[in-house]
């Protein structure tokens, strides 16, 4: 079992939702005539309507726009997945159930009714809330600055181990960056045979990559004032 914890300064579901929807890069669209992979195919508005550009010798697309009330019910599914390699990368299920219209050169998919999976378990998001919502500002660069957390400075991260509860520690074999948002980042901590996160907040919020940094400096340089705690240094299935 993973580690329980507080998630203190965390996005809300909304704006989760929102996160995963500007971050992914496909989705899958269920209809009662069937069910498609959809690679770099949607883009979404403003009000989180979501538009599909389907290949023109889709099975659903061709679907849609002949359905008989013209707007087929719809699903999509989206994974949020960890881009730093690590034990259990699906980080969030996002799934969105409403109807497609057809529109010159895509479908326009409305969401009515939003669910966001994570690991301590669905909520159910407003539409209104989700439609007002705004995806985190570092959605779209998160997986850049993971890979390179994780890649160019392991120190760093063995560092801010400083800053978790020696409990959480108890056992781990390796620490690995598995997100980050406005309001802090998240570390996955792997033992022999299960792994917990722990959330590491900021100050205050990151607006952009540049106070980013300025908040991961200052989480280091409280990180250096703390006593440092060894991890075990064994092999785990995932060390090459």
């Amino acid at each position: 079992m993973g580690d329980r914890h507080d998630w203190t300064a965390a996005p809300a579901a909304a704006q989760r939702a929102r996160s995963v929807l500007a971050a992914a890069c496909s989705c899958a669209v269920t209809m009662e005539t069937g069910r498609e992979e959809a690679v770099g195919a949607h883009t979404v508005t403003a009000d989180g309507r979501v538009r599909l550009h389907l290949p023109e010798d889709s099975a659903l697309l061709t679907a849609a726009i002949c359905a008989p009330r013209g707007e087929p019910s719809t699903v999509l599914e989206f994974a949020d997945v960890a881009p730093v390699p690590v034990r259990c990368r699906i980080r969030a299920r996002l799934w969105l159930a409403g109807s497609c219209v057809p529109q010159e050169g895509h479908l326009e998919f409305r969401p009515t009714r939003i669910a966001l999976r994570r690991p301590n378990g669905v909520v159910v998001v407003d539409p209104d809330e989700y439609a007002v919502a705004e995806p985190d500002p570092l959605a779209t660069a998160e997986a850049r600055l993971l890979t390179h957390l994780a890649d160019a400075h392991p120190d760093a991260v063995e560092r801010l181990t400083r800053l978790v509860e020696s409990d959480s520690l108890h056992g781990a074999v390796r620490v690995r960056p598995l997100a980050v948002d406005r309001h802090g980042l998240t570390l996955r901590i792997e033992r022999a045979r299960d792994h917990g996160d722990v959330r590491l907040t900021f100050h205050r919020p990151a607006a952009d990559v540049a106070q980013l940094t300025e908040r991961m400096h200052a989480l280091l340089t409280q990180a250096a004032r703390a006593c440092p705690r060894a991890l075990q240094r064994q092999r785990t299935d995932g060390d090459r």
